[in-house]
């Protein structure tokens, strides 16, 4: 059997191992640190027990107890350790997840805040331009003029941070002097109330962006392990800003490719168009196209109504719908400037030859014409003014050589045969009736008469031109009125003349003519009925020699008194061939006795009633006027000439009907 010092030595030993045993325990519940120095022996108990126990027990025990104390620390440092890494690996995923900028920031200081359990998070950005840095996002902050403040690198603590690329902590800001103060700053965050702040730079390998801070409005200090897990922190967050900066400038980035691809989708189709407008203007020249061929063009190209007018504002040209004649003012604008203008709903572009305003062209329905448009449209004006200047080159050619012509037929001075074929080539054929037409007007410019009859050439297939001074039109007969004979032609452009140029013109009148020599007889002709016209104070009208009565009969070349009886007495003539009657008579007896209605009656032995009847259906046969003296004389000289007709005997010069 053992013996009493045996057995308290077991005893004793016994103690020790449940010591043992009770601080494993400990270590495996996870026990705080209080809990393993209750379980250490007091210095009473040593006392008490010193006679029981082995003073190595006792040191046993006290050497486990730090040890356990020691794995303890180990194990609560890896505990928190293993926390905060999955607490960095969830924030990385966290940011890897945003795809917004602001959202990362937002995240950042939230996660800060959980992970460090502070009462403020916030995170500032370098501004490289302002050379300073700015607040940028905050958590848990309540001052607006501390969300506001900007510090200057170097100034404060998170000046100090961006500044140097190091982290800062201070236990007590207000106190610290190791920073450089600012009213701006101490009194932000004053209002603020914060104490103790830790910054940590937000790095992209050696650039500083931004400072990452964590801050408390109690003081105290930040532990190594503190500013460790903020600096790792503000590792992924740097790292997260950058990514999101980088996807942003990606999205911005595409959005320009969209933007410049459907710019370069626009300019392609613009080019396609002027490619196509191009295309047709140039076909249109080359085959001789004209003015309205340009309006239709540009206006199918550009999709609205074209108008194109000349200088003096007369339209040439439409297509489309509802086309706008251009204002003046808009007109003098564009040539001006050189460019097509838009004014009241309506594109306008001058069409000009060098300083010389030829016309314009304008453009409705497109209030949206961009620059290709645009270009295009006054490449149309171009293409107008040079269609304006052929025209004109050629119709100046054609004038010339027209007027040649003229000038060969009125003179005979060329080979008829050769005149012939000339006009033929001019669409003119001297085989048929032509009439002359002279033209006389003090009222006007001769220089506009000459284009007024030139434009009435034009449209008739003829000839106008100055010949010895005289405005001369050659125009096919029964042109421009139809009509017995050239007169009525020369009264209807003598009206026509009148309205278009504001003034009288007269107009003698020769014809018909066929054949190239007959033209210088004809001409001559005319002419002397256009001096008769102005000396019998008739200007303004139009008539042919045998128009003016007897005076024309004796101022042409060949005498034809039986016309000129036919002309003047015609109505009675047939009216007593065809009834029997003798009203010429009455009409001879009438004058001869003075225009006396009762001597006529004894000259023809009857009543003076019916001397009246007969006289009667004479003014209704021959006009109301036809007691006038100009008009008795014409009538008196037929008479005498029809009797002496008469008393010659019938044959071929019998001026009867």
């Amino acid at each position: 059997m053992p013996t009493t010092r045996d057995s308290a030595s077991t005893g004793t030993g016994t103690d020790a191992l449940l010591r043992l045993r009770g601080l494993l325990d400990l270590l495996d519940q996870g026990a705080p640190a209080e809990a393993f120095q209750d379980g250490a022996p007091s210095d009473a108990e040593e006392s008490a027990d010193a006679g029981a126990a082995p003073a190595a027990d006792a040191a046993l025990i006290a050497d486990a107890t730090r040890v356990a104390l020691r794995i303890h620390r180990t194990l609560s440092q890896h505990r928190r350790r293993e926390a905060e890494l999955a607490a960095l690996f969830d924030t990385a995923g966290d940011l890897a997840r945003l795809r917004e900028p602001d959202a990362v920031l937002r995240a950042i200081v939230h996660r800060a805040k959980l992970l460090l359990g502070t009462d403020v998070t916030y995170l500032s950005l370098n501004d490289e331009e302002a050379g300073d840095t700015y607040m940028r996002v905050t958590d848990g902050s309540v001052s607006a003029a501390f969300q506001r403040v900007r510090l200057g690198m170097g100034e404060g603590l998170g000046g100090l941070v961006a500044e140097t690329a190091r982290p800062y902590s201070t236990g007590d800001y207000r106190d610290d002097r190791r920073f450089r103060h600012t009213t701006t700053i101490d009194s932000a965050v004053t209002e603020e109330g914060l104490r103790a702040i830790l910054g940590v730079p937000l790095r992209l390998g050696t650039r500083v962006i931004g400072v990452l801070y964590a801050a408390d409005r109690t003081a105290r200090t930040f532990t190594p392990d503190e500013v460790a897990l903020l600096s790792s922190l503000a590792d992924h967050a740097a790292i997260a800003i950058d990514g999101a900066r980088l996807l942003d400038e990606t999205r911005t980035a595409l959005v320009e490719l969209n933007a410049a691809s459907r710019t370069i989708e626009a300019h392609s189709e613009a080019m396609r168009r002027a490619e196509d407008a191009h295309d047709r203007l140039t076909d249109l020249v080359l085959r001789g196209g004209d003015v309205t061929d340009v309006a239709t063009a540009i206006g199918t190209v550009l999709q609205g109504g074209t108008l194109v007018h000349d200088a003096e504002g007369a339209e040439l040209a439409r297509a489309g719908t509802d086309p706008r004649p251009p204002s003046a003012r808009a007109v003098a604008a564009s040539r001006a400037g050189g460019r097509a203008v838009f004014a009241h709903g309506t594109w306008v572009c001058a069409v000009l030859a060098g300083h010389e305003l030829l016309g314009s062209i304008a453009l409705t329905g497109r209030a949206d014409l961009d620059d290709a448009d645009r270009r295009l449209f006054e490449r149309a004006s171009l293409v107008t003014a040079l269609l304006l200047l052929l025209r004109r080159s050629v119709a100046e050619t054609e004038d010339r050589i027209r007027g040649e012509l003229l000038g060969d037929l009125l003179t005979r001075a060329a080979d008829p045969a050769g005149l012939s074929a000339r006009a033929r080539r001019l669409g003119m054929n001297l085989g048929h009736p032509h009439a002359v037409f002279v033209l006389h007007t003090g009222a006007v410019p001769r220089p506009r008469l000459l284009a007024a009859a030139a434009r009435i050439a034009q449209a008739r297939k003829g000839l106008a031109g100055l010949h010895h001074e005289d405005v001369v039109l050659v125009c096919p007969a029964g042109d421009p009125a139809p009509g017995p004979g050239p007169g009525p032609a020369a009264a209807s452009l003598a009206s026509e003349l009148r309205q278009a140029l504001a003034g009288p013109v007269t107009v003698g009148a020769a014809g018909p003519v066929t054949g190239p020599a007959e033209f210088a007889d004809a001409y001559a002709e005319a002419r002397r009925c256009r001096t008769a016209l102005c000396a019998l104070g008739r200007e303004g009208t139009g008539a042919a020699l045998h128009d003016l009565g007897f005076l024309g009969v004796l101022l042409g070349d060949q005498t034809d008194l039986g016309g000129y009886v036919r002309q003047t007495l015609g109505p009675v003539l047939a009216y007593d061939a065809k009834r029997g009657t003798d009203l010429t008579h009455t009409l001879r007896a009438y004058f001869d006795t003075g225009a006396s209605q009762s001597r006529a009656a004894e000259a023809l032995h009857v009543h003076v009633n019916t001397v009246v009847q007969r006289l009667e259906r004479i003014g209704s046969l021959l006009g109301r006027d036809w007691q006038r003296p100009e008009r008795a004389l014409e009538l008196q000289l037929a008479l005498r000439i029809h009797r002496v007709n008469r008393h010659d005997g019938p044959g071929p010069g019998d001026f009867a009907p």
